[in-house]
């Protein structure tokens, strides 16, 4: 929202320099952008009113001329410009003026005849003029006058960075309104009076689309100049606001807009067939807007129409067939009121937008429509002249009446001041809202323009802006620290990162929005929680799995020749049930490259399987993982297993499967685990027991086993069978070669034994390593091997 300061002060004129009110918006939530002076500097620059142009005798385009400018006596000025002529008003360069540019004029000759001074451009200037030549100016323009003074140069444009909450700021009326309640300056508002209808013509109205329009003026005004010339001080307000004046008709509605806030629009009256219909667009219909694009509409577009076609996309612009043009004699003006949610987004289905519609769609004060109407059309008739007819309306569904409560003590809880009842009701007062004392507070009547106060905490940012934020002091936060309990059983969540961080891996963190590919790629999930409105196609769905986000990161450390990648991320992912969704909390782990980093005492093997499961028993200690062999849609059929506590799985682990490495362009397999975070989180009780003074006992078991048998499985069954005294059961050799048969492998196991309260004998060792040996034999067919 770009205004020139003059026209604020014309509404509301506080003791304050350009920098303080640059500072006060800013402080009270509407920043100020920028501000820029109106024309550059420059002095010594008068009117002056050509009296002689003669040619110059010298030179074919130039003209010697004689002006008068205020000084008692005639001023010859030798001037280039197409467009001098005698009777002409124009900006005048005495010697001694300085011009933009630091650039000086002083008496001088042009070939041969004396030039004491300048006539001047509105470019010279720096003043907006499409004019090709000196800058004309009207013929009242008082002679001698300073043209700074004249043309109100000495002026700051102010751009403000209106939030989306503040439609009511954008507009001359709503900054004033601001300014006044922040400043306490008086509001002088432009006094605007009901017309007198000088004639009963009228258009019929008809509203079909309630909902979406709840009110709409229309007026008939016959009889006007629409080719009148736009008034200068209008034309300088429209310019200083970023507008170009475009016709006298146009450029009214465009200032009303600017000054009240209320989008309006002029049709040709004659261009009307019947009455106005505010509707939705039927399928298909199409219309020329005022750009001279052609649009075809849907029924999401609500126009304006007459009997016949539209005329108009509501809201957002006119169309060509029914605008306004210099041959135009009567015209109907409209002022609505359209719901913000009937406008948003039409323009960005369009391609295109307009100043109406950037007001529209953040909400317009529905009780405007009847002000607006009338200072148009008393600028209609004091610019291009006519007879106005009676305002007609229609009324829809308007928003209703709000109220909201306020209580004293909670402004200052969320303020952390201390305001009294009166200092809130005062500025209740300056920012014009009606309210009722309550015993607690206030009851607020929220005003029509205000679509941004709804809840509590709105009427105290409200009072906290009036305040002023620079004025609620900073206190150190006072609050009392209390340990919170941890139980044994539950292990810290900035423990488990750094024991994963400790094994050489490295944190990352993923979108939770991934490639609908990726979930049927590595969790066989063809129905995966789809995104309304995804921000992008590669993060149309939700993921069910944190084995894309780590593939992803390890493509990209490979393209940037990283030789070892060890990944972890600590994230939730999102499980489709019948009714909802269960968004369970994971850790998922990946590596890939080399098992060490390279060095000379070492030789480089890549990191493999068993590499990733000691790592997953080191995270889970002092709980006891067991593993058994498992299918999972990401991993290798083969080289893939589930991690089980107490029987319950908690995670899967492996080798990414060959098809998926191939996918991925990888250029060989990563091995890559996810684990259920609650599961990590969980640790047993810690219990003392005694060392054993006595020494253990270390017997070494060779069986012979089918190759189809797992170890994993022979160690639950050593691990259900042990005899008290058997500390321990571990394997610690495979052999498949001479003196074993095809099909048969050799799995050595150490047995440690252990009394803690006295010496074990032959016999109680035999009887346990023999108890180990007939469980072997019973349920995996084991032999021991001599």
């Amino acid at each position: 929202m770009q205004f020139s300061e003059q026209w604020l002060r014309s509404w509301v004129d506080p003791s304050l320099s350009s920098e303080q009110l640059s500072y006060l918006l800013t402080m009270a939530g509407l920043e100020v952008e920028e501000t820029a002076a109106a024309a550059p500097a420059f002095t010594g620059i008068v009117v002056a009113e050509v009296k002689e142009v003669v040619p110059h005798p010298n030179a074919d385009r130039l003209r010697v001329t004689k002006v008068d400018a205020g000084t008692g006596e005639l001023i010859q000025i030798v001037c280039g410009a197409p467009n001098v002529a005698v009777g002409l008003k124009v900006p005048c360069a005495l010697p001694g003026a300085e011009l933009p540019g630091d650039f000086k004029i002083k008496p001088t000759k042009m070939r041969g005849e004396v030039s004491n001074g300048m006539l001047c451009s509105g470019r010279e200037l720096g003043v907006p003029d499409d004019v090709d030549g000196l800058l004309v100016l009207p013929h009242d323009a008082p002679v001698g006058s300073n043209i700074r003074d004249y043309l109100s140069l000495d002026d700051t444009l102010f751009t403000l960075k209106i939030t989306p909450n503040r439609a009511d700021c954008l507009s001359i009326r709503g900054i004033a309104r601001e300014v006044a309640a922040l400043t306490g300056a008086e509001l002088k508002p432009v006094a605007i009076a009901p017309v007198k209808p000088a004639h009963d013509d009228s258009l019929p109205i008809r509203i079909d689309a309630p909902e979406s329009c709840g009110r709409y003026l229309g007026r008939k005004i016959v009889g006007i100049d629409a080719a009148a010339k736009t008034p200068d001080w209008m034309k300088r307000r429209l310019e200083r606001a970023g507008l170009r004046s475009i016709s006298a008709v146009v450029d009214i509605t465009n200032y009303i807009l600017l000054e009240q806030g209320q989008p309006m629009h002029a049709f040709n009256a004659d261009a009307i067939q019947g009455g106005i219909q505010v509707r939705m667009a039927r399928p298909g219909e199409q219309l020329q807007c005022l750009n001279e694009k052609t649009v075809e509409l849907d029924a999401d577009f609500m126009v304006i129409a007459d009997n016949e076609r539209a005329l108009a996309i509501a809201g957002v612009m006119g169309g060509q067939a029914s605008s306004v043009d210099t041959q135009t004699r009567d015209i109907f003006l409209e002022s609505a009121f359209f719901a913000p949610e009937a406008i948003a987004g039409r323009s960005r289905k369009l391609g295109f937008g307009s100043d109406s519609s950037y007001r529209y769609e953040r909400g317009v004060d529905y009780q405007l429509q009847h002000a607006a109407m009338e200072r148009a059309t008393q600028l209609v008739l004091e610019i291009c002249g006519g007879r106005p007819g009676p305002v007609k309306e229609a009324v829809g569904k308007l928003p209703a009446e709000r109220g909201v409560r306020v209580r004293t003590e909670r402004v200052n809880r969320v303020l952390g001041i201390r305001l009294s009842t009166e200092a809130i009701a005062a500025i209740l007062r300056r920012l014009g809202l009606d309210f009722t004392a309550l015993a607690d507070g206030f009851a607020v009547n929220v005003p029509s323009f205000r679509f941004d106060i709804a809840i509590e905490e709105d009427l105290i940012e409200e009072v906290a802006r009036v305040h002023g934020y620079d004025a609620i002091g900073a206190e150190v936060p006072r609050s009392g620290l209390r340990m919170l309990p941890l139980p044994e059983e539950r292990r810290p969540r900035e423990d488990l990162r750094l024991r994963v961080a400790l094994r050489d891996y490295q944190e990352i963190v993923s979108y939770a929005f991934v490639d609908e590919a990726w979930e049927r790629d590595l969790a066989g999930n063809a129905d995966p929680v789809r995104l309304i409105n995804p921000i992008a196609a590669q993060m149309s769905v939700m993921r069910s799995t944190l084995f894309g986000g780590l593939i992803s990161t390890l493509s990209g450390n490979i393209n940037r020749k990283q030789p070892r990648v060890r990944l972890f991320e600590i994230a939730r992912v999102f499980l489709k049930q019948a009714e909802s969704v269960e968004q369970p909390e994971k850790l998922a782990m990946l590596a890939w490259g080399s098992r060490q980093p390279e060095q000379w005492g070492s030789k480089t093997e890549r990191v493999d399987f068993f590499d990733l499961k000691g790592d997953v028993e080191a995270l889970l200690h002092p709980q006891r993982a067991s593993f058994r062999k498992a299918t999972h849609p990401a991993l290798h059929p083969g080289r893939c297993a589930e991690v089980l506590i107490d029987g319950e799985v908690v995670g899967v682990f492996g080798e990414l499967h060959p098809q998926w490495v191939q996918a991925y362009d990888l250029p060989n397999a990563p091995v890559l685990g996810e684990l259920d975070f609650a599961a990590l989180t969980r640790a047993a009780r810690i219990a003392a027991r005694p060392v054993s003074k006595f020494q253990a006992v270390r017997r070494d078991l060779a069986l012979l086993v089918d190759e189809g048998i797992e170890v994993g499985a022979m160690l639950q069954t050593f691990a259900d069978m042990s005899a008290p005294i058997v500390q321990q059961v571990a394997l610690f050799d495979v052999y498949r070669g001479t003196g074993v048969e095809p099909g048969k492998k050799s799995l050595a196991f150490s047995v440690q034994l252990q009394d803690p309260a006295k010496t074990l004998t032959d016999e109680e060792i035999e009887e346990a390593v023999a108890r180990l040996l007939n469980a072997a034999a019973e349920r995996h067919g084991a032999q021991l091997r001599l």
